[in-house]
């Protein structure tokens, strides 16, 4: 089994109406719940962090700004917001700096993240090598991992070298559309992935709507995967 994030995003941009699909949500058993950077204010990234906390759930926040000046401001908003991890990012010594005491996990992107929406370069051995001194450095809980995100890598392949090379969680994030996928990266050891669009485009098996996605990905990540009939 691993951990379903859903992530109050599409178009790698938070939705305008987040506070509405949290409160959608939260009764179906969703533990974790996650937002970007890009889309939310400071001021609604408190407001998301306050109401998933209330619900019971750990809260991400995914840095997917490109300049450098942009992610650092987004991490001490992060900060200020209370947020349990904080996953992506490049500029990881800044982050770290900034993050020194405040018991936030950090998780930032292995590989060469470009562009928004970010794709991921690298052939798998400098993705492996580059998740692994990652996570030897003291404040870096796990890395969020772009898998299907790279344009010429198989996207198992890399899950596995990372997760055999990683000292802590390793998140799959981006662009996993189907419980086939759900099944395949937990099977490559992933601890746990992170869905947004393809939840709000309805393109898990059964309804359409989020409540029933969420519980499809839900039920994906226990490794049963439903009918498209």
């Amino acid at each position: 089994m691993s951990e379903f994030i859903f992530m109050l995003t599409h178009h790698d941009r938070t939705v305008d109406n987040a506070l509405e699909v949290l409160e959608q949500v939260k009764d179906t058993g969703l533990r974790h719940i996650g937002f970007k950077d890009v889309g939310a204010s400071p001021e609604r990234q408190r407001e998301l962090t306050e109401a998933a906390h209330e619900a019971g759930m750990t809260v991400y926040l995914e840095v997917v700004s490109v300049a450098a000046e942009d992610e650092l401001r987004s991490v001490e908003a992060a900060i200020n917001a209370g947020v349990d991890w904080i996953v992506g990012g490049k500029y990881v010594d800044q982050a770290l700096e900034r993050l020194e005491g405040t018991g936030i996990k950090f998780a930032p992107f292995p590989g060469t993240v470009v562009g928004h929406p970010s794709v991921l370069e690298g052939t798998v051995e400098e993705i492996a090598s580059h998740a692994r001194e990652l996570t030897a450095r003291e404040g870096v809980a796990g890395v969020d991992l772009l898998a299907y995100r790279h344009k010429t890598e198989d996207p198992l392949e890399i899950v596995r070298a990372v997760v055999d090379a990683a000292d802590g969680p390793v998140i799959v994030a981006g662009s996993i559309a189907s419980p086939e996928q759900i099944v395949a990266v937990t099977e490559a050891g992933a601890w746990g992935f992170t869905i947004g669009g393809a939840v709000f485009e309805g393109a898990l098996p059964g309804e359409r709507d989020v409540v029933s996605q969420v519980r499809t990905a839900l039920a994906a990540a226990r490794g049963e995967v439903p009918s498209r009939a």
